[in-house]
């Protein structure tokens, strides 16, 4: 059984929340258990690492979340939660709650950092060792930003972190470049399954949002295990993830998931209709165009891509030429007419 960690790693409740995680899987007698850790951005603004010393204090970030303070921002809050519902200061305090699940005395990150890089890292961890090199790192990483104040923003800190680990060759990954991609990716990815809090535990079609208790996790793994996960070609899954970001009107992000399929397999109808649905939404007309005349060529009976062409042809000011496809696409569909 894959349980898929989607966190991030400046979260706090992230930390706890793996430490409960791992509660519960100390006393796990199901299924052999695979461990994937994901990303997820709460703070996406982070300074780079040339600023990051410019940064706030982890109150200060938990302040600015909504997680501590005056500031009535559920959807910040959520964002890095105990729980689904925690949209309210939490109590008692943070530092008091990784004390009890043995984080120590001693709680607080240095420095309001970006956690891209780490992600990156965490990705090739997975690629090179697997779980049995991801999940300890992402132990490492956690513990050297809110226990020691380590910048885990900075290539010498996530390099010593990974050469500590046994994975040495992880920092002249990062200065080249590696999983940049991947991790951007997954966090569009994330969005389309609907990820909206750090942790979140996946299994299959089922998750579990925030840091809960082992014996939450222990039940959620019970529930999940007993339910057939059929897992889609990569193809298919990407396809669904760039419809879904459509659906959440991004399509930038689809776009960018897209473009492997645009590459492979750029002569699938659905394929390309996703992209023209794509440019049309990012108002890149002239490609939606191109995109939807072909289609249209190719299949006369396709009312929604009439539909879709008539509307960006209208756009672009090209209305004489719109009205035709779109008087098609009345005709074929009665209620694209309205």
């Amino acid at each position: 059984m894959r349980i898929e960690i989607w966190a991030d790693v400046v979260c706090p409740w992230a930390y706890i929340g793996k430490r409960r995680l791992d509660k519960a899987l100390a006393g796990w007698d199901g299924e052999p258990v695979e461990l994937v850790w994901r990303p997820f951005r709460i703070d996406p603004t982070a300074p780079v690492p040339a600023t990051s010393h410019e940064g706030s204090t982890e109150d200060e970030l938990l302040r600015d979340l909504g997680i501590l303070g005056d500031r009535d921002d559920a959807e910040a809050a959520q964002a890095c939660a105990v729980g689904p519902a925690a949209t309210v200061p939490q109590t008692p305090p943070i530092a008091e709650i990784a004390a009890a699940e043995g984080l120590g005395s001693t709680w607080g990150a240095a420095w309001r950092a970006s956690s891209h890089d780490a992600h990156r890292l965490l990705a090739l961890a997975h690629r090179h060792g697997g779980a049995e090199l991801q999940h300890p790192l992402a132990e490492a990483v956690m513990k050297a930003h809110f226990i020691e104040g380590r910048d885990i923003s900075l290539a010498e800190t996530l390099g010593q972190l990974a050469a500590d680990a046994g994975f040495p060759e992880a920092a002249a990954l990062l200065a080249d470049g590696a999983a940049d991609q991947q991790v951007k990716e997954l966090l569009l990815i994330g969005k389309a399954r609907g990820v909206a809090t750090s942790p979140t535990l996946v299994v299959g079609d089922r998750a579990l949002s925030g840091a809960q208790s082992p014996e939450t996790v222990t039940r959620f793994l019970r529930d999940a295990a007993g339910q057939p996960h059929r897992r889609l070609p990569a193809e298919v899954e990407r396809l669904r993830y760039a419809d879904a970001l459509l659906d959440k009107r991004d399509p930038l992000g689809a776009l960018t998931l897209l473009q492997p399929l645009l590459t492979e397999h750029g002569d699938e109808p659905s394929v390309q209709l996703l992209a023209a649905r794509g440019y049309f939404a990012s108002a890149q007309l002239g490609r939606a165009a191109a995109v939807l005349e072909e289609l249209v060529a190719h299949a006369p009976d396709d009312s929604y891509a009439r539909l879709l062409l008539g509307r960006t042809l209208t756009r672009q000011g090209r209305t004489e030429e719109a009205a035709v496809h779109l008087a098609l696409a009345a005709a074929m569909t009665p209620e694209y007419a309205t």
